[in-house]
């Protein structure tokens, strides 16, 4: 109900691009400082284990290494992603678009995972400038020995669920 997730093959590497979508209650700068790398993240999404900001090249441009827990009873395990990442005004709203990079050493116990390009959109509601619509495009390249059909289901559901956690972070 807090999100609708749409998904085609994509043109950049073997599996999907995700589409995810949804009217989150809130302004479109708190909405992405909730998603962007930075304090917020680590409070409210369970996924996320760690987040470390590895290299600044201007305030909104950087390198960061964030790792994931494991996820379906640890069938997926635990990933780690290093990616540049970008934000910018985008017409009345917020762009923050990253692609994952390789870049030192991969930790132990983790799968290095691979983002292809990705981005989120965040514009206000015309008619409720307090509401924002969050649109995000994310092609992951789930790395490891995975069956395709259970990365498909995990990106789908963890999609959705982040839309609901992150609208429970922004009431508190």
């Amino acid at each position: 109900k807090d999100a609708t997730v749409w998904y085609k093959p994509s043109e950049e590497f073997s599996g999907y691009l995700y589409k995810v979508q949804g009217v989150v209650e809130d302004v479109t700068n708190r909405v992405v400082d909730h998603i962007h790398h930075g304090p917020y993240r680590l409070d409210w999404d369970n996924l996320m284990t760690t987040m470390d900001i590895l290299e600044t090249f201007e305030e909104n441009c950087c390198v960061t290494c964030y790792t994931t827990a494991g996820q379906l009873w640890n069938i997926i395990v635990p990933r780690e992603f290093i990616d540049f990442s970008y934000t910018t005004s985008y017409e009345d709203g917020l762009l923050t678009c990253g692609i994952s990079l390789d870049y030192g050493e991969v930790r132990p116990n983790f799968v290095h995972e691979f983002n292809h390009p990705c981005g989120w959109f965040c514009i206000p509601l015309k008619d409720y400038p307090s509401h924002s619509l969050l649109t995000g495009y994310i092609q992951t390249e789930l790395r490891g020995i995975l069956p395709q059909s259970a990365a498909d289901t995990a990106m789908s559901s963890i999609l959705a669920n982040l839309y609901s956690d992150l609208k429970k972070a922004l009431k508190t």
